[in-house]
């Protein structure tokens, strides 16, 4: 069976990536490896969820990225938001071990990489959870991302994810309704949106 960037332990042939973003003004050096999600760059996705967060509108307390991958969403939260500390889960451990590597080499260091199946290892409540959850690990693993933020966030805490429409985008919105009782697409961007939903009345 081949590996997917969603293995939680890649055994394919390590291929080692370098390169270099701007995000929300922060310049980053980047490595990737082979079964690892978006490789050669910042998936468009993951790039307009990163231009659509304000962590300055969000409760005070720490934040979680579900799916972090080698770390392009939450190392520019940390980046944004020094005062705050960024929560960075997988189920890759190459993807993991890339994360920690590039929080490193950035010098970002407001951040803790671990893995974590969904919310398996997570404990405690975030002030956001943020992902672009892994389409291709099917729609079993989008729905628990959103069902579980629930236990996870804190009053008016934000489940922010971004998806594709074709990849089920509707759908998602009316799963984070169904959770959540409010859903709002903050952006549309070249068939992405960004969905949001906040904790209120717990």
């Amino acid at each position: 069976m081949p590996d997917h960037y969603y293995s939680a332990d890649p055994t394919s042939a390590h291929d080692r990536h370098n390169f270099e973003a701007t995000l929300r003004g922060f310049h980053f050096n980047f490595t990737t490896d082979a079964s690892v999600f978006s490789r050669e760059r910042v998936d468009f996705g993951s790039q307009t969820l990163i231009d659509t967060v304000q962590p300055a509108d969000w409760p005070a307390g720490a934040v979680l990225d579900v799916g972090c991958g080698y770390g392009p969403i939450g190392l520019t939260v940390a980046a944004l938001a020094a005062f705050r500390e960024v929560d960075m889960t997988d189920v890759n451990e190459r993807a993991l071990g890339l994360a920690k590597e590039n929080a490193a080499a950035n010098h970002v260091m407001n951040v803790r990489v671990f893995a974590s199946d969904a919310y398996d290892k997570v404990a405690g409540r975030y002030a956001a959870i943020l992902s672009n959850p892994p389409i291709r690990a099917g729609k079993n693993v989008v729905n628990a991302i959103i069902d579980g933020a629930v236990q996870h966030l804190s009053e008016g805490g934000h489940l922010m994810i971004v998806i594709q429409k074709k990849q089920g985008a509707p759908s998602a919105k009316k799963r984070m309704m169904a959770a959540f009782g409010n859903a709002t697409v903050l952006k549309h961007n070249k068939g992405y949106q960004v969905i949001d939903s906040v904790l209120v009345n717990q």
